[in-house]
C-alpha cells in the first residue's frame, strides 16, 4: 500500500499535535511546582509528598468530584495510592499551596502547636463571619476572647439555665412534627437548633427582629458555602450584603441594651441572655468587649451554633433506627433515666445528661462516622518539621478529619456505626477530632452535645420515622446529607413513655 504525500502530512501533522499535547501537559502539571517550590531553595527538597495539580485550579477539580460522587474518599485515597500513607502530602486547595495532615499524630501537631500554626480560613470565610472572630484572630486575642466567653457559652451555671428552654422546644416540635404528614427530616431540626440558640442569644428580642435575623443568617449561610464571586445573581455577593444587614440589626440592639443599661433599665428581674452577658463580661483590667467583638461573635455562634447539631440529631436518629439493637439499648437508659427519677421532678437537668453513657457512645459514634467539619484550616506561621518534612512559611495546612475518623487501624470497620466501639475504648490523642483541638477546640461543644441528647432523649422514649426515600443519594458537600433533606414521617410510638 502506497501512502500518498497528503496522508503522510497528515500523519506528521497528528505525530505533532500529540507530542505538543503531552509537552503542554506536563508544563502545565509542573507549573505551581515551579511557581511555589523553586522559591524555596533547598528546603523543596523535604516538602511533603504529593503534588500541587494544574494551575489556578490546584487540586481542587479532583476534590469537588470526589465528593461530588458516592465516593468522596477517593481523593485522600489517591494520595495514599501514590504517595504512601505517609500521614502528610503537599496539594494547592482553595487557591493556596497547603499541606493535607491525616493521621492522629500530624493532625494533633497541627491542632496544639500555636507556636507554629495560625487560623488560615480562607479570605471570603472571614469576610463573612468576622475578623474579630475566633476563625482568625490572633492567639493571644483568642485566649482572651475563649476565657471571657467561657461560661457564658458552656458553664454549668449557663447550660442548666439553656436547658429547660432546650427542653420546651424539643418537647414541643417533635409533637408539631408528628402531626404532620411528611416533613424534611434534616431541615426541622436544623429549624429547632437555630431557634434555640437565637433565644440563647437574644432572648428578649421581638419575634420581627428574630425572623430578620433569620432571613439575613440563611442568606449568609448559603454564601459561606459558596465560591467566592462577588458579582451580583452569585451567592457569595448576596452573602457579603446579608452580613451587611445582620451587621446593622445587630449593632442597633447592642446601642440598644447599652443605652439602656446606662439608664439603669435592667427591666426587672429578667435573666440575662448571651447578649448581656457579653456587654456586661470584662477582663483582669476592667476592659470590655468591643462591639465589632461582640457582634463578630454573634455571626460566628449563629453559623456553627446549629449546623452541628442539627445535622447530628438527624443522623443518630437515622443510624439508631436502622439498628434496632443499638436503639433498644439506648432506650432502655433512657427510660431508665425517667424510672429513678423523684415523682415531684419535672423535667431533665445536668445530672441526667450525664448519666446517659450510652447514648453519649451514641453522639460520640455518628460524629465519628458522619463527620460534619470536614476540614479546618491553618496557616505556618514559620517554617514547620512535622514527621521529618518541612511546611515552608505561609503555606496553608488543612487537618483532614474524615481520614483519621475513617482510619482503619484506629477504628475496624470504620464506615460501620458501632456505638459499642467505645465501650472500655479511649481514643488516642489526635484520633477523635468532631470539634477540632487544641487550644481553638469549637467553644460551643457542649451547648451542642447537650441539644443533642435532649433531642435524642425525648425521640428514643416516645417516638419513631419513617424514611419516605431510603435509598435516596447522599450529598457530600459542604455536609454529608441525603439529597431530599431526609424526607420521612415522624410518629408517636406505641409505647411511649411521657
Amino acid at each position: 500500500m502506497e501512502f500518498t504525500m497528503s496522508s503522510i502530512n497528515i500523519w506528521v501533522a497528528l505525530v505533532c499535535i500529540f507530542a505538543t499535547s503531552t509537552f503542554l501537559k506536563r508544563v502545565l502539571k509542573r507549573a505551581n511546582s515551579w511557581i511555589y517550590e523553586t522559591k524555596l531553595g533547598q528546603k523543596k527538597h523535604s516538602l511533603p509528598p504529593g503534588d500541587l495539580g494544574w494551575p489556578l485550579i490546584g487540586n481542587m477539580w479532583s476534590f469537588l468530584g470526589a465528593f461530588k460522587s458516592p465516593h468522596p474518599d477517593s481523593f485522600m485515597n489517591s494520595f495514599v495510592t501514590r504517595f504512601g500513607r505517609t500521614g502528610i502530602y503537599k496539594a494547592f486547595m482553595f487557591g493556596n499551596p497547603s499541606v493535607i495532615v491525616t493521621s492522629p499524630e500530624t493532625c494533633k501537631r497541627v491542632l496544639t502547636d500555636d507556636d507554629g500554626f495560625q487560623p488560615g480560613w480562607p479570605i471570603s470565610t472571614v469576610e463573612l463571619i468576622g475578623k474579630k472572630s475566633f476563625v482568625s484572630i490572633s492567639y493571644e486575642d483568642h485566649k482572651r476572647l475563649r476565657r471571657l466567653t467561657a461560661a457564658p457559652v458552656n458553664g454549668h451555671e449557663a447550660l442548666s439555665v439553656y436547658l429547660e428552654y432546650i427542653e420546651e422546644n424539643v418537647i414541643t416540635a417533635l409533637d408539631k412534627w408528628a402531626k404532620i404528614e411528611q416533613i424534611e427530616f434534616l431541615t426541622e431540626p436544623r429549624r429547632l437548633t437555630f431557634r434555640i440558640i437565637m433565644y440563647i442569644f437574644l432572648s428578649s428580642e421581638s419575634p420581627h427582629i428574630m425572623e430578620a435575623l433569620e432571613r439575613e443568617y440563611t442568606a449568609l449561610n448559603y454564601g459561606v458555602r459558596a465560591m467566592a464571586i462577588n458579582i451580583p445573581g452569585f451567592a457569595y455577593h448576596r452573602a457579603l450584603k446579608a452580613r451587611k444587614n445582620l451587621v446593622a440589626i445587630l449593632q442597633s440592639i447592642v446601642d440598644e441594651r447599652r443605652n439602656k443599661s446606662k439608664l439603669g433599665d435592667n427591666s426587672g428581674t429578667k435573666k440575662k441572655d448571651m447578649m448581656d452577658q457579653l456587654l456586661s463580661v470584662e477582663d483582669e483590667n476592667g476592659k470590655k468587649l468591643e462591639d465589632e467583638e461582640i457582634i463578630d461573635l454573634l455571626v460566628m455562634y449563629l453559623n456553627a451554633g446549629h449546623e452541628s447539631s442539627g445535622h447530628t440529631m438527624m443522623w443518630a436518629t437515622i443510624l439508631l433506627q436502622e439498628h434496632p439493637e443499638f436503639l433498644e439499648k439506648a432506650k432502655a437508659e433512657q427510660e431508665w433515666i425517667i424510672k429513678k427519677r423523684p415523682p415531684t421532678q419535672k423535667g431533665l437537668n445536668l445530672k441526667e445528661i450525664r448519666e446517659m453513657d450510652y447514648l453519649n457512645k451514641v453522639i460520640d459514634e455518628t460524629l465519628r462516622i458522619v463527620t460534619f467539619s470536614l476540614t479546618v484550616f491553618r496557616e505556618a506561621k514559620k517554617d514547620v518539621n512535622i514527621s521529618g518534612y518541612t511546611i515552608p512559611k505561609g503555606w496553608k495546612v488543612l487537618v483532614w478529619f474524615r481520614s483519621v475518623h475513617l482510619d482503619p487501624e484506629i477504628y475496624s470497620n470504620p464506615k460501620e456505626f458501632n456505638p459499642s466501639r467505645w465501650d472500655n475504648f479511649t481514643p488516642k490523642a489526635g484520633s477523635f477530632l468532631p470539634f477540632g483541638g487544641g487550644s481553638r477546640l469549637c467553644p460551643g461543644n457542649d451547648l451542642a452535645k447537650l441539644e443533642i441528647a435532649i433531642f435524642l432523649h425525648h425521640f428514643l422514649l416516645n417516638y419513631r420515622v419513617e424514611r419516605l426515600n431510603p435509598q435516596c443519594p447522599l450529598m457530600y458537600l459542604p455536609h454529608s446529607r441525603p439529597t431530599d433533606n431526609c424526607l420521612a414521617r415522624l410518629r408517636k410510638s406505641s409505647s411511649s413513655s411521657v
